[in-house]
């Protein structure tokens, strides 16, 4: 099936399975993880994971989640070889947040999902933890007008290449 055939499957067939990629998968790619299924209200299905998983998800990451009602309990850092294993859900997008794990060799995707960069700045190392918390605040609020203009779309209906041209825009024009 390609990707266009995919992402042209009626909503109330499926949901939109989205896979969003960062290098550690403890911050930014966590803070669209908990965004995306919850702005998605069941419409999506979001995960995410990273080239090389940190191990542990930041807790400022989880703490910022939180301020705004959002709650990710099952939250951990995980591997994206889990998400290209035999098996897998195939995506329908996949986004990257950093601009390592945009430049890395992906693996195969199942379904050959449209995929689109969104680079925020990494919040994890800023110090000190004021400033931290801050930068935090900073990467969520871009991923929200990112995600919440994303899910405007009628992505039920667009091929994967006009979704992907769609994600592309819309975060050159929130970068303006």
């Amino acid at each position: 099936m390609t990707a266009d055939a995919v992402t042209a499957l009626p909503a109330k067939q499926r949901p939109i399975r989205v896979l969003i990629l960062c290098t550690g998968n403890s911050a930014r790619s966590i803070l669209a993880e908990g965004l995306f299924n919850t702005l998605g209200a069941g419409r999506i299905v979001a995960h995410s994971a990273g080239s090389r998983p940190s191990g542990a998800v930041n807790p400022v990451a989880l703490e910022t989640l939180a301020r705004h009602g959002i709650r990710l309990p099952d939250a951990r850092s995980k591997s994206w070889d889990e998400f290209a294993a035999p098996g897998a859900p195939a995506f329908d997008f996949i986004f990257t947040v950093c601009a390592n794990a945009a430049g890395e060799a992906c693996p195969l995707w199942p379904g050959q999902p449209a995929t689109a960069h969104w680079g925020i700045p990494d919040p994890a190392h800023v110090e000190p933890l004021a400033a931290r918390r801050a930068a935090f605040g900073d990467a969520y609020l871009r991923l929200e007008r990112r995600i919440r203009a994303f899910l405007a779309l009628p992505l039920e209906t667009m091929t994967g290449a006009e979704a992907k041209a769609a994600a592309q825009r819309i975060h050159v024009e929130m970068e303006q």
